[in-house]
């Protein structure tokens, strides 16, 4: 591996940042002086944070105001550190949560992938010391997804986004580079782990509705469920505690709330479940 050491100015250190960071396009390792961190050649990490609120399943984006573009939360590898170690390092700084559920999904190594990026043209006019084809070498990312719960997240942009903000699947956005392709793979993958292992700790407030359940295993499936068959099944799996405590508040009859039993939930996630839905 070749790495360049060199001291650069405040302005030049936040520009190269922003392409370990946004754009993962670098052709070398460069151990920046200002940071000691030294990154990993042609590999990059992206992540697909999932949220779920009001009945939608929401993903965490990075928005940049002039360019009318949103972006994944991503970043480099650090020579010294695993995948897992800095994707974790990506999901704290981006929601200020520790301990968050992550799982690798898949590695996007298009050609083309990384060839026409919108934001190359607006960091070389701002600094005409960096050349463009300093952004305009190969990388492969390697996909995660997360699952947190809406309400504990504080998104947080970086130094160069306008917003950190969430966005809904439903809607149309407009992503940089492969990030929605990233994103449609990352659902398609939660959706295959809903077949084998439990969902819903990691999005659902600690007490729940069995309604609220439900909701969510439909949005994510993309699907109805029936109520009946749904409730059977999911309580077959021994993961829900059911408390003799109800939600107040509804124009309905008030329904019963429930729990997740961490040690079955943990353990079905290592065991694995019987059934799809």
């Amino acid at each position: 591996m070749i790495q360049i050491s060199f001291e650069i100015s405040n302005e030049i250190h936040h520009l190269l940042l922003f392409c370990a960071h946004k754009l993962f396009n670098k052709k070398l390792a460069i151990s920046i002086t200002n940071t000691g961190k030294n990154f990993l050649n042609h590999i990059s990490l992206d992540c697909v944070i999932f949220g779920f609120h009001e009945g939608e399943l929401k993903v965490l984006s990075l928005f940049y105001e002039s360019l009318k573009l949103h972006s994944l939360p991503g970043g480099f590898i650090g020579v010294n550190e695993s995948l897992e170690e800095a994707a974790q390092v990506v999901l704290k700084e981006r929601t200020g949560l520790d301990a968050i559920f992550l799982k690798q999904f898949q590695v996007f190594s298009d050609f083309e992938r990384s060839k026409q990026n919108p934001l190359v043209e607006k960091i070389t006019k701002s600094n005409t010391t960096i050349n463009s084809d300093f952004f305009d070498q190969r990388f492969i990312t390697v996909g995660f997804y997360a699952l947190v719960e809406y309400t504990k997240v504080n998104p947080t942009p970086d130094f160069i986004s306008d917003s950190c903000k969430w966005v809904s699947l439903n809607e149309k956005i407009d992503f940089i580079l492969d990030h929605s392709k990233i994103i449609n793979k990352a659902l398609q993958s939660l959706r295959e782990q809903l077949n084998s292992q439990p969902i819903g700790y990691n999005l659902l407030p600690d007490k729940f509705t069995m309604s609220e359940l439900r909701v969510l295993y439909e949005t994510i499936l993309g699907k109805e469920l029936d109520r009946r068959n749904f409730q059977r099944k999911i309580m077959s799996y021994n993961i829900l505690n059911k408390l003799n405590e109800r939600r107040k508040g509804g124009a309905h009859k008030s329904p019963f709330l429930f729990e997740f039993n961490l040690e079955n939930y943990e353990k079905a996630l290592n065991d694995g479940l019987q059934g799809g839905w």
